[in-house]
């Protein structure tokens, strides 16, 4: 038998061919193609297990011990997963207590809980040796109440009044001055802190935290100036709470992206619970869109999306694969909250901002996570293509995408129910080919193309010839199969002559 099992091996590794789907040589590595994976440094992965007087594991509002080391250690699943590019909390060194990284003592150092400056520079250069790309969140409101500026006499117009609308989740503002971002100097204070990282590191970006908080002449001329000094950098845009802010932020030409916090609402309102229209999403996303989206639909600061679809009794692998296929093709850059692909549950941001449990994987979502990421970076269209929905059926919607030579059809069903819905405008000598559930679709009698999905299923499409059978291929693997079963004779006929050898 396990001569047997060597030769079937051998049949499937030699001659099972690896088509190759499509050939990407869209080069230009721009913002829409990447896929973050966004991280909070203490809550994370502990890579030096000495702990400090200020990890208390116990209490979620001490450090738990997330460090840089930590992340470093985890580059290669997170290459696995798909992800190009992670973006991480405030490095800078903080107030005891300070685990999220916004209560800032010193903005050209180290928080010495997270690690080193050596630690930081080894994570970006095995970060780049797998292509994934470093973004820092970069803080330009707040400092800690601890900061020694408070205390300058002639630092007292660097801050003004913090009126900034405290809630529960950003309860740590209690602890923060607002700077006076008017104030030439304090300008060029911080101007010079985000010259210091990107001269003593190889950060690939920076994460403006809480943008729409900021002064927008201020923040012109720091992104201004920072594209001045490396035009290659990513800068993204937070938007902590005041969704008005999406309309001055988009008109700053600088910034490269900025959170759509009206499509994380939606993901949460709508893919919670089946049988709501999944075309909702997309009239929203016309309305508030700006071109420079990162769409989300997990963050740090509200209950995990898992959660709220678990309370209303969905399962977790059908429902992430309906989110992450619309995340995923929509037009804009995704950003995944860390632990989503495990997944966290959590019903506040208290359980959202919990060290990552790893031992909870599950692996069939993994295993998507890593499908509907090599979907997307294998195909332009559904990084840079223009998007329109062609068809719904209730629950049911089905996107176009195209750019340049390239069309893909994405559909959705977030019914409880199967649907179908009819597609005109393609070639009848073509077919529907689909590249997760394998579904082949052509053209009817009359020219349509009839997509018809289960409950709560996903596909994507490409275009493809229609060549009927493929009798080549068929003629192969029929091939193989006889030699297989040849061989299995011709083994077993050798093996019974031994054994009457061996008996007389």
């Amino acid at each position: 038998m396990k001569k047997i099992t060597i030769m079937i091996l051998t049949c499937i590794l030699i001659f099972i061919p690896i088509l190759s789907i499509h050939a990407n040589e869209h080069t230009d590595k721009s913002l829409q193609e990447q896929i973050i994976y966004d991280i909070l440094i203490d809550r994370f992965n502990n890579g030096n297990r000495i702990l400090t007087d200020e990890t208390d594991i116990d209490d979620p509002n001490s450090y738990q011990g997330g460090d840089l080391q930590g992340i470093t250690m985890k580059l290669d699943e997170i290459k696995q997963h798909g992800f190009t590019a992670i973006s991480i909390s405030p490095i800078m060194e903080n107030s005891s207590g300070g685990f999220h990284g916004y209560w800032i003592e010193d903005f050209f150092e180290i928080e010495e809980q997270f690690g080193t400056m050596a630690d930081l520079k080894h994570l970006i250069e095995e970060a780049h040796n797998r292509d994934i790309k470093v973004i820092l969140e970069f803080v330009t409101n707040f400092v800690s109440l601890d900061h020694p500026f408070l205390t300058d006499a002639d630092k007292q117009e660097w801050f003004i009044e913090n009126d900034v609308e405290r809630t529960e989740a950003i309860g740590w503002l209690e602890n923060t001055a607002l700077f006076n971002q008017s104030n030439p100097e304090v300008a060029s204070y911080l101007i010079d802190a985000a010259n210091y990282w990107l001269e003593e590191t190889e950060i690939d970006g920076i994460k403006l935290h809480a943008a729409d908080q900021a002064d927008p002449d201020f923040l012109k001329t720091f992104v201004t100036h920072v594209k001045d000094e490396n035009p290659n950098v990513y800068i993204l845009a937070n938007v902590m709470q005041d969704q008005s802010s999406l309309e001055w932020l988009q008109e700053i030409e600088q910034i490269d992206g900025i959170e759509n916090p009206y499509i994380f609402e939606a993901f949460n309102e709508i893919l919670i619970e089946p049988d709501k229209p999944i075309s909702a999403i997309y009239e929203i996303w016309e309305k508030t869109n700006t071109g420079k989206d990162l769409l989300y639909v997990d963050h740090k600061n509200s209950a995990r999306f898992s959660n709220n679809f678990a309370e209303k009794g969905r399962n977790a692998l059908t429902t992430w694969k309906l989110a992450l296929t619309y995340l995923y093709t929509l037009n804009g850059t995704p950003i995944v909250f860390q632990g989503s692909e495990i997944p966290m549950y959590g019903p506040s941001y208290v359980e959202s901002q919990q060290m990552v449990p790893f031992q909870n994987r599950d692996p069939d979502l993994q295993e998507y996570y890593e499908r509907i990421s090599a979907i997307r970076t294998q195909f332009p269209a559904l990084s840079y293509g223009n998007i329109e929905q062609v068809a719904t059926n209730e629950g049911m919607s089905v996107f176009r995408k195209s750019y340049e030579n390239e069309t893909i059809y994405i559909a959705l069903n977030n019914d409880s129910i199967s649907h179908a819905v009819s597609i005109s405008g393609i070639d009848s000598n073509l077919q529907l080919r689909g590249l997760i559930g394998d579904d082949l679709v052509r053209a009817n009698d009359d020219g349509t193309f009839q997509i018809g999905l289960p409950r709560e299923e996903v596909e994507v499409y490409i275009i493809e010839p229609n060549e009927g059978f493929n009798w080549g291929l068929i003629s192969f693997v029929v091939g193989v199969f006889i030699l297989f079963v040849a061989a299995v004779i011709i083994l077993s006929i050798k093996d019974k002559k031994r054994k009457k050898e061996n008996n007389t």
